[in-house]
């Protein structure tokens, strides 16, 4: 038997936005509306900070990475192979598929 949370999986739409921060990144918002469900499933899994890890999808490329939490909701980070090899970039509307706990990354 294992202590380990049962895997939690959510599917959104959503467009690529571009932080031109001090470390440019691009990012797919989670939807506000869903929020408040990846939060509540999210304490059974984050590792600290608020950061939750996650397996994702992008356009047929599946990845691991780790949500961040930001302006009440959480941004799922698209590294240059993802966009790259799922060919989205800024404004692009995406359909992500993500499961919660499913991997730890680190």
């Amino acid at each position: 038997m294992t202590d380990d949370p049962e895997p939690v999986r959510f599917v959104f739409e959503t467009a690529v936005i571009h932080w031109r921060g001090p470390s440019p990144y691009f990012y797919a918002p989670v939807p506000r509306d869903l929020a408040g469900e990846v939060r509540a499933a999210a304490k059974a899994v984050s590792y600290g900070w608020g950061v939750v890890p996650v397996a994702a999808e992008v356009g047929g490329v599946s990845f691991t990475t780790s949500l961040f939490p930001k302006d009440g909701t959480y941004l799922v980070p698209l590294n240059d192979v993802v966009r790259r090899q799922a060919n989205v970039t800024a404004g692009d509307v995406v359909t992500v598929a993500m499961t919660l706990g499913a991997a730890r990354v680190g």
